[in-house]
């Protein structure tokens, strides 16, 4: 009868029992921890000389190991063991791999070991017991890889997002500035030209030449807000601080006072992509601030607080109704607030607005980043009405 794997180990004397419980609860992950079982295995052992520990990658299609090739399943030794999920020894009988199985009987890894003679049918058991002792364990751990992964993926997903959306609006500023924005000063200048050509005895001509002109000096000065607007140069050179307070002054030539208060050292925490999409949910609520609210004063906030990061605008605006403009059919009217929703649900957060009739309006953004555990202080808004915005709306 095979003996139990603790019982085995036991007979081996407690110092292995030892070594066994602080290498599976101090590795927590791969490869380290294939690497600790894997000299457990040579240390324990009295004939075995070399011991090779694969684990089975995320796609379950090759085995890994510290230092070696890859192994396809099904070559090779431990190939063969992985995808049949038994023991087999070598052909020159100096080593045997073993599978080691995960919660659901399928194999997770596979325990190579290797002798300079014949190896001992102890031995062998001795490695086979302590695969079965270490299976929860490197479960445990590829769980966890594969989380990480999932998580780096996400990650590499939204930066490469946002990585597109600015190289389009790069583009777009670009070509308005090349195109439009070159053909508007050469109209102005002909419109210029006219003026001062026309005789003087064409007053009317000359009236409406004028205000041909003045619409397209202003036609010019929106196309190079917009230019502008589509990619600010401060956010590449200064970074998202300065850039939200360039925000306030541009709003402030709009008659808006927006105060900015921003906590934490935020350049060296954000990534680059987080920071740009911070700035475009404040440059969007500060412009639904000057478009619809008939706001004078904005207080925009950007704090951190622990793993994540908080933007809140906040107007003293006329407000609306929560249930009116976010009720089920209801048509949005513009893509603003829906935009927002979209690029913090990019990152992994979310966008929620706080509003009620005369009371003004507060359009919140939080999105996890890592590391920082600075906190800020909390503001809050009374018992105005409040609902967590969708990607699918808009205001």
């Amino acid at each position: 009868m095979t003996r139990p794997p603790l019982e085995l180990l036991a007979a081996r004397g407690t110092d292995l029992l030892v070594r066994v419980v602080t290498a599976a609860c101090a590795a927590r992950e791969l490869p380290e921890l294939a690497e600790e079982l894997a000299g457990l295995v040579v240390r324990s052992a009295e004939a075995l000389t070399f011991c090779d520990v694969y684990v089975l990658d995320e796609d379950d299609r090759a085995l890994e190991a510290p230092g070696r090739p890859r192994v396809p399943l099904g070559d090779g030794d431990a190939g063969w063991v992985a995808a049949h999920g038994r023991a087999r020894r070598h052909a020159d009988g100096r080593g045997v791999a073993i599978p080691v199985h995960g919660d659901d009987a399928t194999t997770i890894a596979v325990v190579d070991v290797r002798s300079a003679g014949p190896c001992r049918e102890e031995d062998v058991a001795l490695a086979a017991a302590l695969a079965v002792l270490f299976a929860p364990v490197l479960s445990s751990c590829r769980r966890l890889r594969a989380a990480e992964e999932r998580e780096h993926a996400a990650e590499r997903f939204a930066e490469r997002a946002v990585e597109v959306q600015e190289a389009e609006r790069s583009r777009l500023s670009r070509e308005i500035h090349d195109g439009i924005a070159q053909r508007l000063a050469g109209l102005g200048f002909h419109l210029s030209a006219a003026e001062r050509a026309l005789p003087d005895h064409h007053p009317e001509a000359a009236e409406q030449i004028g205000l041909a002109r003045r619409l397209c000096e202003l036609a010019a000065a929106e196309t190079r807000a917009a230019i502008g607007g589509l990619r600010p140069p401060v956010l590449d050179d200064l970074g998202l601080s300065a850039a939200l307070a360039t925000l306030a002054r541009e709003a402030g030539a709009a008659r808006l006072d927006v105060t900015v208060t921003v906590t934490g050292e935020l350049e060296n925490a954000l990534p680059d992509h987080v920071q740009t999409a911070l700035y475009r949910i404040a440059q969007e609520a500060v412009g639904n601030c000057l478009r619809h609210a008939s706001a004078t004063c904005v207080d925009l906030l950007l704090e951190h607080d622990r793993d994540r990061v908080r933007l809140a605008v906040t107007d003293d605006g006329v407000g609306f109704s929560i249930r009116d403009v976010f009720a089920p059919g209801r048509r949005p009217g513009s893509y603003g607030l829906r935009g927002m929703a979209e690029r913090a649900e990019l990152l992994g957060g979310r966008v929620s607005v706080t509003s009620r009739p005369g009371v003004g309006t507060t359009v919140e953004a939080v999105v996890p980043v890592p590391a920082s555990r600075r906190r800020g202080p909390e503001t809050g808004r009374g018992d105005a009405e409040g609902v967590s915005l969708p990607a699918r709306r808009g205001r």
